[in-house]
């Protein structure tokens, strides 16, 4: 199996990166169902990275059904270290702008129909969670955004809403009384389960219109949402080209130790069909605690 120590998961309208050698499409069965689709492995840059589309090759799956598990999982067994997401996101700040790009630190969690961890059956976990998106990844990131022109917001609170219908006026005025900064359908349950897998993961947040609390003569419509969608992506790319070399080679975050003490349950009875399917997440922990 081929490895790639970065992953991207493009988001709507992110299908491909472009500019990849050394090419290699991969097919991996995990103990939670295939992935969105094919990961492509190459390299960029000159560095290792693993591409997946989110909601797969033409756009199949909706934010409920995504195989979230799969899709981290499959980038784990990779030996990914970093994700670097893309998503499209509706703003609820007047300077936040549609074609503007948001890096965005917090998270709350509106979503109602998700698994969101890998653990649980036997095996019982709390990971720290404060800072649900890496600060080393997301600096790396916002850096490459202003290297190469875009208008883009260091931090800013990320609402993951269930959809996929988008929100109500009223719900998306409720989000703006909060004080959020943006809005959209997929950063959870990848950021928990991300750092379930001690994956460093941030987000590059393309805002693609206000939502729905500003007073409009017209509703947004997908057409204009992806028209805009389009030329953030193009940007994106650029970002991803740029920051992929950047990445440090060593990691000092938090994330790439999340499950050191984590793991509540007694080793001796974690169940072994557990111990087995999560190996490749608790493996070196289980072993240190038995010995």
């Amino acid at each position: 199996m081929p490895q790639a120590k970065i992953g991207v998961i493009g988001g709507t309208g992110l299908y491909d990166i472009g500019g990849m050698t050394d090419i290699e499409e991969v097919d991996i069965t995990t103990p939670f169902g295939q992935p969105s689709d094919s990961i492509i492995i190459g390299k960029l840059e000159g560095v290792g990275i693993a591409f997946l589309p989110r909601h797969g090759k033409g756009h199949r799956i909706s934010p409920t059904e995504l195989p979230v598990r799969a899709n981290i999982y499959a980038l784990k067994s990779l030996g990914v270290e970093h994700i670097i997401a893309v998503s499209s996101a509706g703003s609820f700040k007047q300077e936040i702008k549609p074609g503007d790009l948001v890096i965005p630190d917090q998270l709350i969690d509106r979503t109602r129909s998700r698994v969101n961890s890998f653990f649980g059956n036997g095996i019982v976990t709390h990971i720290p969670f404060a800072e649900p998106f890496c600060p080393v990844l997301s600096q790396v990131l916002y850096e490459s955004a202003k290297e190469v022109g875009a208008k883009v917001h260091q931090g800013g609170t990320y609402v993951a809403m269930e959809g996929p219908a988008f929100s109500t006026r009223a719900e998306s005025r409720l989000y703006r009384s909060w004080g959020a900064d943006i809005i959209g359908m997929t950063a959870l349950p990848e950021a928990k389960l991300a750092r379930e897998a001690e994956i460093c993961y941030a987000i590059i947040g393309c805002v693609t219109d206000y939502d729905s609390w500003q007073e409009r003569s017209q509703p947004i419509t997908i057409d204009v949402i992806l028209n805009v969608l389009h030329q953030n992506i193009d940007t994106a790319k650029k970002i991803i080209k740029l920051a992929v070399s950047r990445i440090p080679e060593k990691r000092n975050c938090g994330c790439a130790t999340a499950l050191e003490t984590a793991i509540v349950t007694d080793p001796e009875l974690i169940p072994a069909e557990q111990r087995k399917k999560l190996n490749p997440l608790i493996g070196k922990y289980i072993s240190d605690r038995k010995a």
